[in-house]
């Protein structure tokens, strides 16, 4: 056999070992990844747009000839306009790192680590799985913090390949396991996968993605399955919270302490304590130095499996879902009432988004004010009650579709569509506009700005410290808002670090609750979503302070607010109500805000939402009293939720605990 020159065997194996991957923003081509790998360097070309955001980012990984890493740098820019400036060095026992959040360096270090950057491409979580997967045990113990544990789930052969593909769950990353497609053949990246999103998929794979989402799904619910059997304790018969003060929501004040029974899924009777003498209860738990709330209900989710533990830890009992796969929402909202999945209540809205080089993908993409019109229809025929419009939807469809959802009983609200404000908006019969940035905006747009891009965020931190809100323009509109009835959802937890947090310092929204928090994740929450100077921090930090202002007055002219988040399932339910105390809104009205006011925007309101008699059992208990100290609300010691004629009861600690969080408070003792 003749022998190849040896820089033509070089130029073909550094062919066959360049892989281009494309990135699917639900079905549609919406970026790439690009990786070459030869002679132990790994080069990796990273971007994608949904939405009108998305990163661009460059990687490189050196490699010893035995696969350990030798050398990590990342450069490029983050979704929201953060800087990725990302190292890792390993040479002569010594190994050093630098980000924008911290540096450090361990002397006499091996060469068996692993390195965890602030923000990393697939192809970086395909060298690591590849890594892991040749260590001892399948583990490997990682810098900056924690350890990375590897096991493979299942294999299959994608359509028309010539090699398997295996799931592969990886531990230390996150709160959860992250799934990644591997090669059986090498280890290399196949695919990773975000059943609902999309995904990164090895190029001439793409049509593959509805599969491979399916298998990851049914191995995360097969997990969740398992804890719906073990975590929660069935309260058979009759169950009595006794002396417990309890949060009346629709009067917005703590009454009791009173004896509240729970019978057959519902709230039975509340009564002074004792005043039941021979009812007999199976279970007791006790209320001293206790608050009973109604079920706490975010109005702004995105719901994935997840999230659900999460929500439920955190007294979330029911969510409001504002934008997902329709199909993928109402299996796990099947699976939820049914009882094989712990989760809470779900309602959804029917989102609609425009066809544009901006666009957020989704079901519903129209091109057209009569696919726009079909698109409501559908969402009728399927029993939807609102609708949320997105950024990329036309002005001039707005009033059109807005009519038709009216005539078909449903509501409409979300973003502000580009080239509107949210006066026109609400002037077109929006019934609701979402998120304090969008509200903000309504002062700031002009004719041509363009708030489908990184305006919509940037224009309020650059110039919203400007507005004087007691001028007449401002009370027009907010007079106009409260005439119309016009609900908002400022999911002000969602933008608090954005104005705020500056590269290296705590998250504010999750500040309290990082210490619990596995070292991995409190670790990625020092990373900011924007680069802020000390001129910007002073400029947005002001902005941020006049939008609190803002939702201080919306709350005082008597416009109807709900507590949305969008943002990490849970905690940040807990941080938006704070964040209504630290605006000016009493306590008692950011509970109301949370519990009365979801329930009744989401039209839920006869089942759950206050502890009324023949409502729900769906209840949280903590510890303290949340009226006097809004920071009670993080100290939740029982959660009661109503699956079907059952009371069952869940233990926060736990929740927390079997996604690696450490408890906050010990449960309530349920005594027999």
């Amino acid at each position: 056999m003749k022998l190849l020159p040896p820089l033509i065997a070089l130029l073909l194996a550094s062919a066959a070992q360049a892989q281009t991957y494309t990135v699917l923003c639900v079905k549609t081509a919406c970026g790439h990844l690009k990786a070459a790998e030869v002679a132990g360097r790994l080069d990796v070309d990273y971007r994608y747009r949904d939405n009108g955001r998305g990163p661009d980012q460059k990687e490189t990984l050196t490699l010893a000839p035995d696969g350990s890493w030798l050398g990590y740098r990342t450069e490029g820019v983050s979704t929201y306009g953060a800087r990725i400036d990302d190292r890792y060095d390993w040479a002569d026992g010594r190994a050093s790192w630098r980000s924008p959040v911290d540096r450090g360096e361990r002397p006499g270090a091996g060469r068996d680590l692993v390195y965890l950057p602030v923000q990393a491409s697939p192809a970086w979580a395909g060298k690591l799985a590849q890594t892991v997967l040749q260590r001892p045990g399948r583990k490997a113990e990682a810098l900056p913090v924690g350890q990375v544990s590897i096991e493979r789930l299942q294999t299959l052969r994608p359509a028309g390949a010539s090699f398997e593909v295996g799931l592969y769950a990886l531990e230390g990353l996150d709160l959860g396991p992250s799934y990644l497609w591997l090669r059986e053949d090498d280890h290399s990246l196949f695919a990773q996968v975000s059943p609902g999103w999309g995904g990164t998929l090895l190029q001439g794979f793409e049509a593959e993605v509805d599969r491979l989402g399916e298998v990851q799904k049914a191995a995360q619910r097969a997990r969740l399955e398992r804890l719906a059997q073990t975590l929660p304790q069935v309260l058979p018969g009759l169950t009595v919270i006794e002396g417990v003060r309890w949060f009346d929501a629709e009067a917005a004040v703590v009454r009791g302490p009173s004896d509240v029974y729970l019978y057959e899924g519902r709230i039975a009777a509340v009564v002074k304590p004792g005043s039941i003498g021979n009812a007999g209860p199976s279970q007791r738990i006790s209320g001293q130095g206790r608050t009973l709330l109604p079920g706490l209900v975010d109005m702004h989710a995105h719901l994935e499996p997840g999230a659900l533990l999460l929500d439920l830890a955190a007294g979330v009992t029911a969510v409001r879902d504002v934008g997902n796969s329709n199909a993928d929402l109402a299996e796990l909202r099947g699976r939820i009432d049914r009882g094989e999945l712990l989760g809470p209540r779900v309602a959804a809205n029917g989102f609609i988004e425009g066809k544009s080089p901006f666009s957020s993908q989704a079901d519903f993409v129209p091109d057209n004010l009569p696919d726009a019109l079909a698109a409501i229809d559908w969402y009728a025929a399927h029993g939807y009650r609102q609708l949320k419009l997105y950024n990329s939807i036309r002005p001039e469809w707005v009033k059109p579709m807005v009519a038709h959802a009216r005539a078909l009983g449903l509501r409409t609200g979300g973003h502000v569509p580009a080239f509107m404000t949210a006066r026109q908006a609400v002037e077109a019969g929006f019934d609701e506009l979402h998120h304090i940035n969008q509200v903000t905006l309504n002062f700031l747009v002009g004719k041509g700005d363009d708030t489908r891009t990184l305006l919509r965020f940037n224009l309020p931190g650059d110039k919203a410290a400007d507005l004087k809100l007691n001028d007449r323009r401002t009370q027009d509109f907010l007079a106009l808002l409260r005439r119309k009835g016009t609900v908002v959802d400022p999911t002000m937890v969602a933008f608090e670090a954005q104005y705020t947090q500056r590269q290296g310092l705590p998250n504010p929204s999750y500040a309290m609750v990082a210490a619990n928090l596995p070292a991995v994740v409190q670790r990625g929450l020092l990373a900011a979503e924007v680069d802020l100077d000390d001129a910007k921090a002073r400029r947005w930090g002001a902005s941020w302070r006049v939008m609190m202002d803002l939702l201080r007055r919306m709350h005082v002219a008597g416009i109807p607010l709900v507590a949305g988040t969008d943002a990490t399932p849970g905690f940040a339910m807990h941080r938006e109500m704070e964040l209504y105390v630290q605006a000016g809104i009493p306590a008692a009205q950011a509970l109301k805000i949370a519990t009365w006011n979801g329930a009744k925007h989401s039209d839920r309101l006869a089942e759950i939402g206050s502890i009324s008699v023949g409502k729900r059992a769906d209840l949280v208990l903590v510890d303290g009293d949340p009226v006097a100290d809004i920071r009670a609300v993080r100290r939740v010691s029982l959660v009661l939720q109503a699956q079907g004629s059952q009371n069952r009861a869940l233990s926060p600690a736990a929740l927390y605990q079997s996604m690696g969080i450490l408890p906050f408070v010990p449960a309530a003792e349920i005594l027999k």
